[in-house]
């Protein structure tokens, strides 16, 4: 490791704060990411650092990396699959260069600090509390600096802080629909403020989430770029930089740096092995940035059987600014070099487009006999693992940035209690879906965001079909797509889906959805016709019912066997005389 810059101010400076002044803390003072402490986190890291207990001498398999969920969860979800190639082989070397700390940037001592901030470089948008700890010098400086644009970094003087120099970036705005753009944009915000770093002669550099909650980034996929992005710089310039600390601000976020370090930084074979199935399907290129096929070079290699006919000529002389193109006598075959087959991509963009329309053609006409018996369209193709993790990302995101509280409000869907295991419960009220006053697409965004703590965990589906038969229900192909968005977490983790009051309709539509969308899922769907048998999975009290619920049961079922408390909605067994 080359050694370390000092920066201007002296080892114990004070950083003006809220409440005062606070010490500066010096890099040696972070804990550093190949430490054999931070093999095991604790619940809450201690004020100013990322601490962590015990832990040396434990076995990796207790690594509190090991308890967090993990982006793509199971053996068939990711991109290499266990027994892989590994794509960030350990490398102890850029470890000893990761530190993570909880706490603001502005209170270390390292050579550069990175200000998150708009184009125009003022105060008002810049990270909170930078310009106060700075001082008004800064202000003063950036307005000279001409503004900045996204993805792009600016050098300014640190002023007050303890750092030398502040970096500042401008993140994009988050878009669903842009997300790709989006991604590489703040990847290149990351490899900027890297570069600018080295440019100056500067070797460590302190840098904190570069989002914002006003333009609507999700955390975990930031960090996923922002880490990648900095593990393939210093696969390229490890020699240049002696330090990167990732900061933290919040439990969220340090939660998240902590759960992905090991994917990108593993500190032995064990973390390696494990982060090959755990690490999304999309890394990035060698920068880090996300790949897009539609703009990949594709050659082909040279046909087979080619004509036997070496070059025979003098060697071609070339500049000698690139030597090594240079031909040498013999060395390939000039006919199959030349040859168009050979210089053609393949598979471009537009026949894979084609090739995938064609399969969701054929997928259509084979079920022309569910879109006969009004079950819909049941034609759209099938999504691997990435795909589907992609596309609940998405939805979810733009479900957390969006009010849906109308949608709420309609308790179509709302959490109940615990079942007799202790499994969470998802009430869905059939008679509260209204169809024709209801805009699907929010509905489905504000199912997203109320399934997404309980996918996570086993989990158990209550469906209250009382009165529902009255109310047009959504089709098997709306059912089927919803059930992609949500992904395979969901369907591994249900449970069972309980439903009240079946009528016969349903039940044929279930036994629809069993063969043409996912008999996984459905075969789980276990039918109770009253009250008192639903109360055997789940207890009266883990359950809020509307009143017509109690209504029906004793009209369809003539209250056999049962009486019902109107007061306190209890349900009684008879007592036979």
């Amino acid at each position: 490791m080359l050694p370390r810059s000092p920066p201007s101010a002296a080892a114990g400076a004070m950083v003006p704060g809220v409440g005062g002044v606070e010490p500066a803390v010096t890099l040696d003072q972070v804990p550093r990411w190949s430490d054999p402490d931070q093999r095991i986190f604790p619940a809450a890291s201690t004020s100013g650092e990322a601490s962590a207990e015990g832990g040396g001498s434990d076995p990796p398999a207790a690594s509190g990396f090991l308890s967090f969920s993990d982006p793509l969860t199971g053996d068939d979800a990711g991109g290499g699959g266990r027994g892989g190639a590994s794509r960030f082989p350990v490398d102890q070397e850029i470890n000893s260069r990761i530190y993570l700390w909880r706490g603001h940037p502005w209170n270390l001592e390292v050579d550069a600090v990175v200000n998150s901030t708009n184009e125009s470089l003022d105060e008002a948008h810049s990270s909170p509390g930078l310009h106060a700890a700075a001082g008004t010098g800064l202000a003063e400086e950036c307005a000279t600096l001409g503004g900045c644009r996204t993805g792009m970094a600016k050098m300014t003087n640190a002023y007050d802080l303890p750092a030398r120099k502040i970096i500042h970036t401008v993140g994009p705005k988050y878009a669903v629909k842009y997300h790709t753009a989006a991604e590489n944009a703040l990847s290149h915000c990351y490899r900027s403020c890297l570069e600018l770093l080295i440019e100056n002669g500067l070797e460590s550099i302190a840098m904190g989430c570069i989002y914002t909650e006003a333009k609507n980034y999700p955390r975990e996929p930031a960090a996923h770029v922002a880490i990648r992005t900095v593990r393939r710089f210093l696969e390229k310039q490890k020699g240049n930089i002696a330090g990167v600390v990732f900061c933290t601000t919040s439990s969220s976020d340090t939660e998240i740096y902590k759960r992905l370090l090991p994917l990108y930084f593993p500190r032995d074979k064990q973390e390696e092995e494990i982060a090959i199935s755990k690490l999304p399907a999309d890394v990035g290129d060698e920068n880090g940035e996300t790949v897009i096929d539609e703009r990949k070079i594709r050659i082909r290699p040279l046909p087979a059987g080619a004509v036997d006919r070496t070059v025979t000529s003098t060697p071609i002389d070339l500049p000698l600014s690139d030597p090594g193109l240079a031909l040498k006598r013999g060395s390939f075959k000039l006919d199959s070099y030349l040859d168009p087959s050979f210089m053609s991509i393949i598979k471009d963009p537009d026949m894979r487009r084609k090739e995938q329309w064609e399969k969701s053609a054929q997928a259509q006409k084979g079920f022309n006999y569910a879109r006969l018996l009004g079950y819909g369209d049941l034609g759209c193709p099938s999504l691997s693992a990435a795909e589907e993790y992609s596309l609940h990302s998405r939805y979810l995101a733009k479900a957390n940035s969006l009010n849906l509280s109308e949608i709420a409000e309609m308790k179509i869907i709302y959490r109940g209690g615990v079942d007799i295991e202790g499994r969470a419960v998802m009430v869905v009220v059939g008679a509260h879906f209204l169809l024709r006053c209801l805009d699907l697409e929010r509905f489905v965004l504000h199912v997203v965001k109320e399934f997404e703590p309980l996918i996570q965990k086993p989990y158990t589906i209550v469906y209250l079909h009382s009165a529902a038969s009255l109310q047009p229900q959504p089709d098997l192909g709306f059912m089927k797509r919803l059930q992609q968005i949500l992904g395979r977490k969901h369907q591994r983790n249900l449970h069972a889906i309980y439903i009240l009051h079946p009528s016969l309709g349903l039940r044929t539509a279930v036994l629809a959805m069993q063969m043409f969308v996912d008999g996984e899922v459905w075969k789980k769907v276990v039918y109770v016709d009253r009250l008192v048998q639903l109360f055997k999975y789940i207890p009266r009290e883990q359950l809020t019912m509307p009143d017509f619920v109690f209504q029906h049961d004793l009209e369809v079922n003539g209250g056999r066997g049962l009486i019902v408390d109107p007061r306190t909605k209890h349900i009684y067994q008879r007592v036979s005389s």
